[in-house]
């Protein structure tokens, strides 16, 4: 009778009363992503972990980018969104503030997450509350799940965004600053994942 309760226990949904409780120690996906609670939040290592609330500059440095974005990605393969999940495994679904994915063999129309095999670039926007998550944590689990760019975006003394560019190392498995430029100030210029040259001070009204 303990191991049918136990595994009933495994299977239960999450609920506003019982998601700092998860079963066994860890929800799945499954059990929580219909999950209605009063904060957004993701789900790493199977616990919601409540995501801090982000700074005018963020958002509009966030929705900027998308748009520089929108007009750069050279094909219609590709696609890209804000702040959608992105599924790591059963037990980690984040959001990336921006991500840009190759859409070959989705189903975009029943999809719930973007698997992370499809990820080509995830992008943080570094705001008072998730410096730990956006310069440590995230990236590792990028790193981890096989994203080959990520790009972290730093508030600069004066306003203006500063891109960090790092490409996963096939040989270790974690990321690396980019060779030529591994921080972009005033202008943006790369060819990862795609040739795109971007004016950072332009995207706040500097």
């Amino acid at each position: 009778m303990g191991a049918v309760m136990s595994t009933d226990r495994r299977l239960e949904k999450a609920t506003p009363e019982t998601w700092m409780n998860p079963p066994g120690g860890r929800w799945t996906f499954d059990q929580v992503k219909h999950l209605d609670l009063p904060f957004d939040w993701e789900l790493v290592d199977g616990v919601i972990v409540v995501r801090g609330m982000p700074s005018w500059w963020h958002d509009e440095v966030r929705d900027e980018l998308l748009d520089r974005f929108r007009s750069a990605v050279p094909d219609s393969d590709h696609g890209m969104n804000v702040e959608r999940c992105v599924m790591l495994d059963d037990f980690c679904v984040i959001k990336p503030d921006v991500v840009i994915y190759d859409k070959r063999g989705l189903d975009l129309f029943t999809m719930e997450c973007t698997p992370a095999a499809h990820v080509r670039l995830a992008v943080e926007v570094v705001s008072p509350g998730s410096t730990v998550d956006d310069r440590v944590r995230k990236p590792a689990l990028y790193a981890a799940a096989g994203a080959p760019y990520f790009w972290r975006v730093e508030r600069g003394a004066d306003n203006c965004p500063e891109v960090h560019e790092y490409w996963l190392h096939t040989g270790t498995g974690e990321y690396v600053s980019a060779p030529e430029h591994p921080c972009h100030k005033g202008k943006l210029e790369t060819d990862r994942p795609f040739p795109i040259g971007i004016d950072l001070m332009g995207m706040v009204g500097l």
